[in-house]
């Protein structure tokens, strides 16, 4: 069974830089729908980022301009770049494959434990 791991996190402060790292132990990021989601405590998973296999980005408002998702197929690993970091930034950082519907994105597989990231003011 297919599984990721996330990496990266860690605490820095605001207006620093992080780069997000997701591996997955298969191929499934060749053909597939990478996507960043982030949870904050006590809130929802929330869409951060997508990437199509052919290299598509779509980002959440809340950090366009300031994240950047990247893919590497050979590795099949997903990345994100996060700039500027915000205080409201912090939270736990997931990674998955995904099918998109419509206006929504269905994760292809269980979650993993995510990375956290912590921005101070």
């Amino acid at each position: 069974q297919v599984h990721v791991v996330e990496s990266g996190g860690g605490l820095v402060q605001a207006g620093g830089s992080l780069r997000l790292s997701c591996a997955a132990s298969g191929s499934v990021f060749s053909f597939n729908t990478g996507a960043w989601y982030r949870q904050a405590p006590g809130k929802q998973r929330d869409l951060v980022a997508t990437i199509t296999s052919a290299g598509s980005t779509n980002y959440a408002d809340s950090v366009k301009g300031r994240f950047t998702i990247s893919r590497d197929n050979a590795n099949n690993t997903v990345y994100l770049q996060m700039n500027n970091l915000k205080p409201e930034d912090t939270a736990v950082y997931y990674c998955n494959a995904v099918v998109v519907v419509s206006t929504t994105t269905v994760p292809l597989l269980g979650w993993g434990q995510g990375t956290q990231v912590t921005v101070s003011s």
